[in-house]
């Protein structure tokens, strides 16, 4: 891309707030992109240009409201929006309009952003997909759950955008459409205003085009200041888990991880192999119970009133989360809060630890969003994950590999990220 489209978020905003570029024109740039790919790639869930320009000539009227002051942030279909639908993914919302934004959109808005539009989101956050494709290749699958959100940013369609996690959500799309996800540590984000699916497991987080605007874009939401003006570690301490997971890998994800090791040491990095503890071998099994238990009951007001509005997919979750007893629940959240007790020695001296992202390239078809199996147990346990695009596979699609952090240590995360990002840079 170039032209203002190419600019960071930290970049575009200053010049808008200067008066050297026009918020509208800002806007309009984005707008023709999407006029551009939308029809291919099927990343929107509802866009006006009219309100869109509306809102960008306001910020161009008006003082600077904030560090984010006239950016246009597209918003998961999971996320309520004043002023546009938000249909979750499910006919049953079919022209719902919220009365009131989401938490995130409201501190966005706050901060001088304004709303691009709503993105393709599979059902209710789950695995049946909408019409997203992925923007590398149509004949394969985005990922989910914010399918929209990673291709609408892979497509040049949006600077950023929100998504959620539950299971793999944010992370996984990332990878395959080959662009920057941000899980950070849970409850970072507010929820408020998001459709629970699982009140222990649901975190927001963003899809971005670099490490910087996902850091910097997440750190004016929280007031984290050495989150929103990250640097690049000097040298850090990295380490290298396979993780219980690893027979799940296909060649081209074991190849990501071999030449990210490689770039990194070649930039100064101390790199590590990290022992898979014995307390982490159960958490995939755990968060899948956990995320069945809680969905069957966040959604059972959809469950019990609107069955027949709910895909046969989801619909078997339901079957299998009531089936599960509260005892056997109890037990899945006391494994994770073990486990989550017992990080500080997984970590160690490292500032991050490289795990995959997913299995390998995005799969072929569309039915199929792909396997979370690498994301759940960090879902699970609330640590920060960054996924940082890593090449391609074989069949040309990109390769990610995955971040995971301290609880709560989401700036050392992210300076670990930005270092990773511009050694794989110098090694592509």
């Amino acid at each position: 891309m170039s032209g203002p489209t190419s600019l960071s978020l930290r970049a575009a905003a200053q010049q808008i707030a200067a008066k050297r570029l026009s918020a509208a024109d800002y806007a309009a740039a984005w707008l023709a992109r999407i006029e551009a790919r939308e029809a291919e790639i099927g990343a929107w869930q509802y866009v006006d240009r009219d309100t869109v320009l509306t809102a960008a000539r306001r910020c161009d009227d008006e003082a600077p409201r904030g560090p984010l002051h006239g950016l246009p942030i597209a918003v998961k279909d999971l996320i309520d929006t004043v002023g546009l639908p938000t249909e979750y993914g499910s006919p049953i919302y079919k022209g719902h309009r919220p009365a009131a934004d989401a938490a995130c959109v409201a501190l966005a808005r706050a901060a001088g952003a304004f709303g691009l539009g709503k993105t393709i989101t599979t059902e209710f956050a789950y695995f049946s997909p909408g019409k997203t494709v992925n923007p590398h290749n149509p004949a394969h699958t985005p990922g989910g759950s914010s399918s929209g959100s990673a291709a609408a940013v892979a497509a040049g369609m949006a600077p950023l955008a929100f998504g959620t996690q539950t299971a793999g959500s944010i992370l996984r799309p990332a990878s395959y459409c080959g662009v920057v996800g941000y899980k950070p540590t849970f409850g970072l984000i507010p929820r408020a205003g998001i459709k629970s699916l699982a009140e222990s497991l649901d975190t927001v987080g963003v899809i971005a085009r670099t490490v910087e605007d996902a850091a910097f874009f997440v750190g004016v939401l929280t007031g984290r200041g050495a989150l929103r003006d990250v640097a690049a570690a000097p040298a850090p301490r990295i380490g290298f888990c396979r993780t219980p997971m690893w027979d799940e890998a296909e060649p081209a994800t074991v190849a990501a991880l071999d030449r990210a090791r490689g770039a990194l040491l070649a930039a100064g990095a101390r790199v590590e192999d990290v022992a898979v503890p014995a307390e982490h071998r159960g958490l995939v099994t755990a968060q899948d119970t956990v995320m069945a238990y809680e969905m069957a009951r966040a959604l059972a007001d959809e469950r019990v009133r609107h069955g027949d509005l709910i895909s046969p997919a989801l619909a078997q979750l339901f079957d299998r989360g009531l089936t599960i007893g509260p005892e056997v629940y109890d037990a899945a959240r006391a494994e994770a809060a073990m486990a989550r007790q017992r990080l500080p020695a997984f970590f160690a001296d490292c500032a991050a630890v490289v795990v995959p992202a997913a299995p390998g390239e995005a799969p072929a078809g569309h039915a199929y969003t792909g396997n979370p199996v690498f994301n759940r147990m960090w879902t699970l346990l609330g640590t920060p994950a960054v996924t940082i695009p890593a090449g391609s596979g074989t069949a040309g699609l990109p390769i990610g590999v995955q971040l995971v952090g301290r609880v709560g240590d989401d700036a050392a995360l992210m300076a670990a990220a930005l270092f990773s990002e511009r050694a794989f840079a110098v090694a592509a």
